[in-house]
């Protein structure tokens, strides 16, 4: 018997420190670089004033019944061809929407600049498509509709090689702390026998098929995305190769309630604030701030910029007639996209010819070569940036 292939896609962040000695071989096509007693500065990227969306480095959505749709795929696409599609919809404010699939579904993108986190305000928005509704018959009822919620995750280009590659950290949103969120849920999701039977709902006829994707999860639990009368193409990713593909990322509750007591009405009730598709565009629940990042323990960090987003479906949940709950992109863009980065806009060689020296620093504003801020202790050997005697100054520490 042939073995079946298997994808494992992680969702969580790795700790660790980056400066420019783990990055030897330089920096990536089309940036600068400045020459520092062996180590390659990659020198911070200008703003452009552009606030959108410059380009997705991968789309990777978990199974549902808009994948293969939103973005259309035929049979001669791959990963690499569907990221193209993804990027041809969302890049400099096309606005065509893209859906993540079940929970775990993923896409990862960047702009032409850093996002600068300014202190006390939001700094990115993300668009969805999410709505309240005018109809809940339960009249005490908070608001909510379709609120399909995406956890969002940010990465600074440690390294300089212009890849999301470096530690990935997690805006905490309102449910972050919350007693039903699970950190680390791992699922796996089964593409459907070429010989699969459908077992549909027969009192329920617009599910035809109740059997169709299954799902295992770390948690000991299992169950199925169904198909439904309304979608009929395949809903595993046609350009997936392995027989399975699984996601790991932090979940957070289930948001649906079925309000008619009968399925014929659910209503997916928003979250306060910190995630994609949850409340409508033209709220400020749709915006985000670098300052709510933590780190994989869930400690918040302190970040002045991040180059790289990446969001994933929050929930693992079937809503009846609606279907599996899947977070959907229409757009993103930088709050303030001509806002500098603080602490690295001029640079100037510490002692002559690129000799190391021991200078002290005079500045609690202390940087590794990527722009990303650290404390003194934590800084390891190599070059540093900080402000000596009123300049930003290389520092070489022993």
């Amino acid at each position: 018997m042939k073995a079946k292939k298997h994808l494992l896609l992680l969702l969580v962040g790795w700790a660790g420190l980056v400066s420019a000695q783990h990055n030897p071989s330089g920096v990536a096509s089309g940036s600068s670089a400045v020459s520092v007693a062996g180590a390659d500065y990659k020198e911070p990227r200008e703003q452009s004033g552009n606030p959108f969306i410059n380009k997705v480095y991968e789309y990777c959505p978990a199974p549902g019944q808009f994948i293969n749709m939103m973005p259309e795929s035929d049979e001669d696409d791959t990963r690499d061809s569907l990221t193209s599609k993804a990027n041809d919809c969302l890049v400099n404010n096309q606005q065509e929407m893209v859906c993540l699939g079940g929970f775990g579904g993923y896409i990862v993108f960047g702009f032409d600049h850093p996002v600068v986190n300014v202190r006390g305000e939001y700094d990115f928005q993300i668009d969805g498509n999410a709505f309240y509704s005018n109809a809940n018959p339960n009249d005490d009822a908070p608001k909510g509709g379709s609120s399909e919620p995406g956890i969002v995750m940010v990465s600074c280009d440690d390294n300089g090689n212009g890849l999301p590659d470096d530690q990935w950290y997690e805006l905490a949103g309102s449910e972050y702390y919350d007693d039903q969120t699970v950190y680390g849920y791992k699922i796996t999701y089964f593409r459907p026998a070429p010989d699969h039977v459908a077992t549909p709902n027969k009192s329920y006829p617009v599910q035809n098929d109740t059997t169709y994707i299954r799902w295992t999860a770390n948690d000991g639990t299992s169950g199925y995305i169904s198909k439904n009368v309304y979608h009929s193409q395949n809903y595993f990713p046609d350009w997936i190769e392995e027989d399975s593909i699984t996601f790991v990322g932090t979940k957070i509750r289930n948001n649906a309630i079925d309000e008619s007591g009968k399925g014929t009405y659910y209503v997916l009730y928003c979250f306060d604030w910190g995630y994609v598709d949850d409340h409508p565009n033209n709220t400020d629940m749709g915006k985000f701030n670098i300052d709510w990042a933590v780190d994989a323990e869930g400690v918040p960090v302190e970040l002045d910029q991040i180059d790289f987003v990446r969001v994933h479906t929050a929930v693992n949940q079937y809503a009846g007639w609606l279907g599996e709950t899947s977070t959907e992109i229409l757009n993103a863009y930088d709050l303030h996209p001509d806002e500098e980065p603080a602490g690295i806009s001029e640079i100037q060689q510490s002692t002559p010819n690129g000799q190391s020296s021991n200078l002290k620093i005079q500045s609690s504003k202390f940087y590794d070569l990527s722009g990303r801020k650290i404390t003194t202790d934590a800084a390891l050997h190599g070059f540093y940036i900080s402000t000596v005697n009123g300049k930003t100054t290389k520092i070489y520490k022993r």
